[in-house]
């Protein structure tokens, strides 16, 4: 069949072709990840985001409209919500383009397709502050360059999604000539995969083929539903309660001449201390100032152990009943918070990096990370629930940041600051250094990205596949070790590959460490670490947190 026009009802079922097609590709995709560790999520990602169109235009009429503008104007906005890590945003960003100039079209000719891809291909790369060549964003551009090139009075829908479909294979297949990272691994680009996966569905849904007839056309499980902690309710502990859980402790104490000598003051005397009246520890020195976090049934041994030393500048005792309290009414319904002045989200994934994240004042945790991008949507509702007039947002990963700033476009109740903060130990220092003292969001927010500067993150895991990066050769089931983008050691024994690591995080020059212990960690591989870190670097504290967190033996956190 020649088709000289698309129209709605053809468009949703090209959209549910391209989709159910990805989806069978989701584990080939995953796995073009340019580091071999098991959290290639870059499939799961494109995909949530285009069932998030599928998933709006199936709510309204299933795409039986029948009128381009109505059914282009769904996909895009279910997409711009359902938007997952970078690739899902810049794919998002891609049809919403489309959306515009279909706006006014009940239906849209071959060279009307061609502009409105054209204009895609703009506003995905405006999504990009840094746009990089050899991504997703390169072989769209390139494949629609070559496919408006070969318009003519004969062509029709089919011919121009062949054109276009040919070309991004061949985009694809250049992606390790333009980027580096990519030839050094081995691999093409697994966004622009993933695209071409799209295309390839489209063109089959042209071919004739139905989109349940698509391989692998089964609907992705949800991913997990966030987890959040809102605003206090004192109703969680009453005149009957008993005190179980204690309290959450933290205190900046500034060391005093006439008390004892600041600077060779040492702060293990004080954890040394909280050992005996609490757990969940946290204690360092910066200058003359100690900070300490504790859970203690004793708060008040605390306090007069430390003044000892010093003086309180701060001063924060919650009793955890109501810390932990989730918030239900007597409806089973989440209560509805009270109207803020500042408030904070995050993101984290293991149940105590969760749990301390709050404890420092995230006022809303959702759950996710390496292995689960959240979705612009994830954040708008955490937005509701945080409820303030301003909202600082930590993304705490590099492929989340997109989707959060996405988000913080769309949403309007609230002023939301996204900082870039791209690791576990950003969010980490950004959230130990909140003060609200400020008037000035601008203020507030130039404290937290300044707490993140000095912060260095290691993450230790395990490898997926043979490959070699930064000249470091492992194989699959290796042991790894790397800062951001940098590979930094392969080794089949754990504890080596966690020493090596640490000697690369610059801790001469550090005063803290915090160990983040993963589900797959090891408590005798945990303590040689502790040991490790004590003989070699003796000036740096130890944290030690059971992070829970899976894929991640450990995380390293220097500040």
């Amino acid at each position: 069949m020649a088709l000289r026009f698309l129209d709605g009802k053809l468009f949703a079922k090209m959209f549910k072709g391209g989709a159910a097609f990805l989806r069978s590709k989701i584990k080939t995709v995953n796995e073009l990840n340019v580091f071999p560790v098991p959290d290639g999520d870059t499939g799961d990602n494109m995909s949530m985001t285009m069932e998030g169109g599928v998933n709006a235009v199936d709510k309204s009429d299933g795409g039986e409209d029948k009128k381009l503008n109505h059914v282009s104007e769904q996909v895009a906005h279910g997409m711009l919500l359902g938007a997952r890590g970078n690739s899902g945003v810049i794919l998002s960003q891609l049809f919403a383009g489309m959306a515009k100039v279909f706006e006014n079209c009940e239906e849209a000719d071959v060279k009307t397709v061609g502009e409105a891809l054209k204009l895609g291909v703009k506003q995905a790369y405006s999504a990009v502050v840094t746009p990089t060549e050899g991504t997703i964003l390169t072989v769209s551009r390139e494949a629609v360059d070559y496919a408006c090139s070969r318009i003519t009075p004969e062509s029709t829908i089919e011919s121009f999604f062949d054109d276009l479909t040919f070309e991004m294979n061949n985009s694809l297949q250049r992606t390790p000539e333009l980027l580096p990272v990519l030839r050094e691994a081995g691999v093409i680009d697994s966004g622009s995969a993933g695209l071409v996966y799209i295309m390839e569905g489209f063109t089959k849904v042209l071919d004739g083929i139905q989109p349940e007839d698509i391989e692998g056309s089964d609907i992705l499980p949800a991913y997990p539903a966030s987890l959040s902690a809102g605003a206090a309710d004192f109703s969680a502990f009453d005149e009957n309660s008993e005190l179980t859980f204690g309290y959450c402790t933290e205190l900046l104490i500034r060391l005093q001449n006439k008390k004892t000598n600041p600077e060779a003051f040492d702060p293990v005397i004080i954890s040394d201390f909280l050992r005996t009246v609490g757990d969940s520890i946290v204690c360092f020195k910066q200058g003359s100032i100690v900070k300490l976090h504790v859970h203690t049934m004793t708060p008040e041994k605390v306090l007069a152990f430390c003044r000892q030393f010093g003086e309180f500048l701060t001063v924060k005792i919650e009793n955890m009943s109501v810390q932990h309290n989730e918030h239900i009414n007597d409806a089973g319904e989440k209560k509805q918070t009270a109207r803020i002045k500042y408030g904070v989200v995050s993101v984290a994934s293991g149940e105590g990096i969760e749990n301390l994240f709050r404890e420092l004042g995230s006022n809303y945790v959702i759950k996710g990370g390496q292995t689960m991008n959240p979705s612009a949507e994830d954040f708008i509702n955490a937005f509701d629930e945080v409820n303030a007039d301003t909202i600082f947002v930590l993304p705490n990963n590099g492929n989340v940041i997109l989707s959060a700033k996405q988000a913080a476009n769309i949403y309007e109740s609230s002023d939301i600051v996204v900082l870039d903060s791209v690791s576990l130990g950003d969010g980490y220092a950004a959230l130990s250094a909140i003060n609200y003292e400020s008037d000035d969001p601008e203020e507030i927010a130039a404290t937290l990205t300044d707490a993140m500067k000095n912060v260095v993150t290691c993450m230790v895991t395990t490898s997926v596949r043979d490959a070699n990066i930064n000249s470091v050769e492992m194989h699959a089931g290796d042991y790894i070790g790397f800062i951001g983008k940098t590979m930094l050691t392969a080794d089949p024994d754990c504890l080596s590959v966690c020493r090596t690591s640490l000697s690369h995080m610059g801790l001469d020059d550090k005063f803290a460490l915090t160990v983040f212990a993963g589900s797959g960690a090891d408590a005798d591989c945990t303590a040689k670490i502790e040991e490790f870190v004590g003989e070699n670097y003796p000036d740096v504290e130890v944290f030690t947190v059971d992070g829970g967190q899976d894929v991640y033996n450990y995380i390293f956190v220097a500040e």
